[in-house]
C-alpha cells in the first residue's frame, strides 16, 4: 500500500493482496472476486501485438469507491477517467464493482492500461500521445471506436485533425477526449495497415534504435510520417465524413418530423372539417337547386300548391310568386258573386 500512497491505519477495512504470474492486485473484500477474475484474465492473455512478451512486474490497485480512486490516481487524473497507467511505478489504478456503467468491461479496460506498460517497456517514453493511446485501444481489441467516428459530424465538416492536434485532443473534455482515442485507434491501425505481413513488428525494432518516429516510419515502410499523416487524413474523412454527416441528417429528420408532426395533424383537421362544410354547401344548393326547378314546371303547367306548406316545399327558396287572394289565377275562369262566371256560364 505504500505504493499507492495510502496507510493502512487510513482504510476502513484491511486490504487484501493477490499474486498470479507477474501481475499482483490489492484490493477490498468487496472486490475479491473482481480481483482474481481481472488477474486470470491478464496471465492468460499475458502478450500483446507486435511486442515481445512483457517481463516487468505489475501491482494493480483496485479502488472501492470514487474518492479511493481519486486519491490513489492523484490530481492530474481526469474526471472522465476509469483507470490509469503510470509506467514509471509499473502500477495501474482503476475503478471496483462500485464503478458507474460508463467504465466499461474491465477486463477490457485492464487490458488497455497493461497495454501501456508493455509499449513503455520496449519504447520508453518514445510514443507520443495519439500512438500511446491508439496502441492500447488496438491491443485490447476496442472494435467499437469506430462508432464514435461514424456519428462525429466534425469529420464531414473539418475532416481529421493532424497528429499534433489529435495529441492535444487529449486534454479535452470528455467529448473531445473519446473522439481523440477513436481516431487514434484509427491512425495505429492505418499505420499497421503499411505493412500486412509484419504489422507494427519492423516499425517497433527500427523505432528500438532510434529516437524519431520519423526515421523508424520511413525505415519500415518507406513513406515519411508527414506523407502518413496526410494520408492518414484523407482516408478517415472519405470513411466516415460521409456516414456523420448522413447519421447527422437523418437526425435531424427525425427530430423535424416530431416537432411538425402536430402541426401536421392540425392541418389535416383543419382541411377535413373545411371539406365536410364545402360538400354541405353543396347539398344544400342542390337540393335549393332542384326545390325551384320543380316549382317552376309546376307554375307552367298551370298547377298551384295546394297549402302554405307545398307551397313551402315546391319553393323553398322563395323565388316564385305568390298570388293574392284578390287577383285572378293566370289560366283558371273566375266566377261573381251573382254566380256567374267571367266566361257567361251560370254556377
Amino acid at each position: 500500500m505504500a505504493l499507492l500512497g495510502v496507510p493502512l491505519a487510513a482504510q476502513d477495512d484491511a486490504p487484501l493482496r493477490l499474486d498470479v504470474a507477474r501481475f499482483t492486485a490489492v484490493y477490498y473484500p468487496p472486490d475479491a472476486l473482481l480481483a482474481r477474475s481481472l488477474l486470470a484474465g491478464a496471465a492468460r492473455a499475458d502478450s500483446f501485438p507486435w511486442l515481445p512478451r512483457p517481463r516487468q512486474r505489475v501491482l494493480i490497485a483496485i479502488a472501492p469507491d470514487a474518492a479511493r480512486f481519486r486519491a490513489w490516481a492523484g490530481t492530474s487524473a481526469p474526471e472522465w477517467g476509469v483507470a490509469l497507467a503510470f509506467p514509471e511505478s509499473r502500477r495501474i489504478v482503476m475503478h471496483g464493482r462500485a464503478a458507474g456503467s460508463d467504465a466499461g468491461d474491465p477486463q477490457e479496460v485492464l487490458r488497455h492500461e497493461l497495454a501501456h506498460l508493455a509499449l513503455h517497456e520496449r519504447l520508453g517514453d518514445r510514443p507520443p500521445r495519439w500512438f500511446d493511446e491508439g496502441y492500447a485501444s488496438v491491443a485490447a481489441r476496442e472494435w467499437r471506436r469506430d462508432d464514435i467516428l461514424a456519428a462525429n459530424v466534425a469529420l464531414a465538416l473539418r475532416g481529421a485533425p493532424s497528429l499534433e492536434q489529435l495529441d492535444a485532443s487529449f486534454a479535452g473534455g470528455s467529448v473531445a477526449a473519446q473522439s481523440a482515442y477513436a481516431l487514434s485507434y484509427r491512425a495505429v491501425t492505418e499505420l499497421a495497415s503499411l505493412d500486412p505481413e509484419r504489422g507494427l513488428s519492423l516499425f517497433f525494432e527500427y523505432w528500438t534504435h532510434s529516437p524519431s518516429m520519423d526515421v523508424a516510419v520511413r525505415r519500415a515502410f518507406g513513406t515519411t510520417l508527414a506523407g502518413f499523416e496526410h494520408e492518414f487524413q484523407t482516408r478517415t474523412r472519405r470513411r466516415y465524413g460521409g456516414l456523420a454527416l448522413f447519421a447527422d441528417l437523418s437526425l435531424l429528420l427525425l427530430v423535424l418530423s416530431v416537432l411538425l408532426f402536430p402541426f401536421f395533424i392540425a392541418r389535416r383537421m383543419r382541411d377535413r372539417r373545411r371539406l365536410a362544410a364545402l360538400l354541405a354547401a353543396d347539398a344544400a344548393a342542390e337540393r335549393a337547386e332542384q326545390a325551384s326547378a320543380l316549382a317552376m314546371l309546376l307554375a307552367e303547367g298551370g298547377v298551384a300548391p295546394s297549402s302554405a306548406s307545398e307551397a313551402e316545399a315546391a319553393d323553398p327558396a322563395g323565388t316564385l310568386p305568390v298570388s293574392s287572394p284578390d287577383e285572378p289565377t293566370s289560366g283558371l275562369p273566375q266566377r261573381r258573386s251573382d254566380g256567374v262566371s267571367d266566361d257567361g256560364t251560370v254556377a
